[in-house]
């Protein structure tokens, strides 16, 4: 949650921090705020509440905040409603001390009353204002620098943080720090840059250090000094950044969920050749070879939200082509269950942003634990990446919109190719009948942007969604699965109340919600189960339910239960959900547009959920 950026360098720092937060405001838009301090004056600060357009308007988009260093911040708020008071940044009473936070201080209440206690008053009700003065505290009592007191206010401090702090006795440099919060360091030529995430710099360097767990780093104009928690410099490793910059721009789109879903086939077959060499699947960049995979006789899938629903389509691909057992659970409940993980298990982590809290929580637990764990995650270096044994990267490229579409379909291509090199490496599927699949895979890209040229037609059904305020999703098998997702995105943009069901579980209690003009969606891709779901459509249409059938091409008698079909090109019955889900994000996003509601930035949401 929230977005960091900060710059210090020759070049008028207020112009890049807006440009760097119009980036991550995926990440929070409650608030916005800006400090730049030019020279050895005192710091200029400006902040507002609502988008970051606000700010923008405000400050001439920077022009009129002068000076070559500075920070900046985008809330998502957490404590403390979103208002000018709460935004960020914030300051210690004399101003001494100026910085920006995301993530949550746990202990903030039991630190502001240490504080106040030392004559420090408290103007907001954020937890970012005891850490600010926590830090100016240090500073004034040791009187031993800026990494001393940062460093003592992080053994203080429990919760999770990424820290961007101004010192006035340090008029060109910024101080950051990290627990948990993601955070990136930018180089190039005399420039310094330091964000939440890489779209921010992208636009500038693709030459970005990963300040570790626990961790201080000194920006300076093009210099970067990293220390531990112990004031010991250490070094760090410079990566470059394979994304270029138009992938994070709209590119002429109106939104960058639209964007993004169009860009579906592309980062789908790039994603397939990462692995696939020569026609076979090649996992030594993923580091799992054929006899680690011999070893293993259960995985668990653990995810947040959209990644979780890839988690139950792939748990179908897996058991339906091995005799492996698969557990999917949510991340934030896996982490607090007292569950004994089986000997000679996998545990897969799949998140986009490689940072999402409880993931991250749930990889540490398995390891604790002695259990091998995989990652697939979108962001190289992250901290999931980093931590797991062995790491799948999709290659969705920078995922702007807070609605996922394309890295989400990177991700159940990843989860397919697992099952595929599982299934031959255990020795039940022959290579032969391997290579089909992959062949099939590959027209995976051409089918979905067959399924793209039926969007008018999504819209013009969409229109007439606007005024619903209920929807259900049924579906069974990997239709169940992709339901879930479409009804996630359902909600998520277009906020209407929208539930997903197994087919089978109607009569156990949902039907009962079924009335006049309710939209129900039925997803039925699954040839064996294609006679069930029907009959369960045909139960909700008798009760009055409007209904949208989604299915393959040749099952036209669909059109003869419901009353608006969409239809996706055969393939293989396991891969059918990368081309189901496709309609679904189409259906949120036109519903969404027709409401006028802005797609990008729901309500409520940010992008990376860094904070439990």
């Amino acid at each position: 949650m929230c977005g960091i950026v900060g710059f210090t360098g020759s070049r008028q720092a207020g112009p890049i921090l807006l440009d760097g937060l119009s980036k991550l405001e995926y990440r929070g838009y409650d608030s916005a705020g800006i400090a730049v301090r030019d020279g050895d004056n005192e710091a200029e600060v400006v902040k507002t509440k609502g988008k970051l357009k606000v700010l923008k308007e405000m400050t001439n988009d920077g022009e009129a905040v002068k000076g070559c260093c500075g920070i900046g911040h985008t809330r998502w708020a957490t404590h403390g409603e979103p208002s000018v008071l709460n935004a960020h940044p914030h300051s210690s009473d004399d101003e001494n001390v100026i910085g920006v936070h995301n993530g949550i201080i746990e202990n903030y209440q039991e630190l502001r009353e240490k504080l106040s206690k030392n004559g420090y008053t408290f103007e907001t009700q954020t937890d970012t204002e005891v850490a600010i003065k926590l830090i100016d505290y240090y500073y004034k009592k040791y009187n031993l620098g800026a990494v001393d007191s940062i460093a003592r206010a992080m053994i203080r401090i429990r919760g999770s943080y990424a820290l961007a702090v101004m010192f006035r006795d340090c008029p060109e440099e910024i101080y950051t720090a990290r627990k948990e919060s993601p955070m990136i360091i930018g180089m190039t030529d005399g420039e310094t840059y330091v964000a939440s995430d890489v779209p921010a710099i992208l636009k500038y360097t693709r030459n970005v250090y990963y300040i570790g767990n626990m961790e201080i780093a000194k920006l300076e104009k093009g210099n970067v000094t990293f220390y531990n928690i112990d004031r010991e410099e250490i070094e760090k490793e410079l990566v470059e950044i394979k994304w270029d910059a138009e992938s994070a721009e709209k590119g002429g789109y109106e939104h960058f969920m639209l964007k993004e879903i169009h860009e579906q086939p592309k980062v789908v077959r790039d994603t397939i050749n990462s692995v696939v060499k020569d026609g076979r699947i090649d996992f030594s960049g993923v580091g799992l070879d054929d006899d680690t995979i011999r070893e293993i006789s259960q995985i668990y899938i653990v995810a947040c939200g959209s990644a979780y629903h890839v988690g139950m389509a792939v748990q179908y691909v897996v058991e339906s082509l091995t005799s492996m057992s698969v557990r999917v659970e949510l991340a934030s409940e896996f982490r607090y269950r007292k569950m004994k993980l089986a000997d000679k298990s996998l545990v897969i982590i799949i998140s986009q942003s490689g940072e999402t809290a409880d993931s991250l929580a749930a990889l540490r637990q398995a390891k604790n634990s002695g259990i091998k764990t995989l990652g697939i995650v979108n962001v190289v270096g992250s901290s999931i990446a980093r931590e797991a044994d062995n790491v799948f990267y999709t290659l969705a490229g920078p995922e702007i919109s807070v609605a996922t579409t394309k890295a989400y379909s990177t991700q159940l291509i990843a989860g397919y190719l697992l099952a595929m090199k599982f299934a031959t490496a255990r020795g039940e599927m022959t290579e032969e009948q391997c290579a089909e699949m992959i062949d099939e895979l590959y027209t995976i890209p051409e089918k979905i942007a067959k399924v793209l040229e039926d969007k008018e037609r999504i819209q013009w059904f969409a229109n007439k969604l606007a005024s619903a305020r209920d929807a259900f999703f049924i579906g069974r098998g990997i239709d169940y699965a992709i339901s879930l997702e479409g009804s996630l995105k359902m909600k998520e943009i277009s906020y209407i109340h929208s539930e997903a069901y197994a087919g089978g579980e109607l009569k156990h209690g949902p039907i009962s919600l079924i009335e006049d003009g309710i939209l129900v969606i039925g997803v039925n891709t699954q040839p064996d189960l294609y006679e069930k779901t029907v009959s369960n459509m045909v139960e909700v249409k008798s009760r009055g339910a409007s209904l949208m059938g989604l299915t393959t091409y040749g099952n036209y008698n669909m059109e003869d239960t419901a009353d608006f079909t969409v239809y996706i090109p055969q393939t293989n019955p396991l891969f059918a959900g990368s081309l189901s889900v496709i309609p679904l994000q189409l259906l949120g996003y036109y519903v969404s547009v027709a409401k006028g509601y802005d797609v990008d930035k729901p309500r409520n949401l940010a992008k990376s959920v860094t904070v439990e």
